[in-house]
């Protein structure tokens, strides 16, 4: 006898990794973005949190793990809650629903808050400027955060 389910995410719950997803004829990449989309309004009715950034990007973010090898092609993503998606996606469905309870994703600079705004020194310097032009290791001209200018 054939179990029923009453999920309503029955093909995201057989997608446990991009590598399943690629598996899955691309007739169901509609059906496994709308369940992904329930997965994100669910988890966040629960947590709270930003929707906007993660529901604009679901079928960018199916297409993505669909086309590309990941985890060997490497995917950036511009703020944390753009990558909801994705971390569903990845195998960390499961604590998506803790990101707002302090349980942050560890992979995630910035403890996923879209406000957090992290900048670097370039690791390559072009050989048309003089070394004099870029900052010292110790200094940054860059600053983190948000400006309420």
């Amino acid at each position: 006898m054939s179990q029923i389910s009453n999920s309503p995410t029955p093909l995201l719950d057989r997608v446990p990794s991009p590598e399943a997803l690629r598996q899955l004829p691309d007739s169901e990449l509609r059906q496994l973005a709308d369940e992904l989309r329930i997965e994100l309004l669910d988890a966040v009715s629960v947590t709270g949190g930003h929707l906007g950034a993660g529901l604009g990007v679901v079928e960018l973010t199916v297409a993505l793990h669909y086309v590309f090898d990941t985890p060997h092609d490497r995917l950036i993503w511009d703020v944390g809650h753009q990558a909801y998606p994705h971390k569903i996606l990845t195998g960390r469905r499961d604590r998506i629903r803790t990101l707002r309870q302090g349980a942050a994703f560890p992979a995630s600079p910035g403890a996923a808050r879209a406000s957090t705004t992290r900048s670097a020194r370039p690791t390559a310097r072009p050989r048309s400027r003089p070394d004099s032009a870029w900052p010292s290791p110790g200094t940054s001209r860059a600053r983190s955060g948000t400006s309420s200018r």
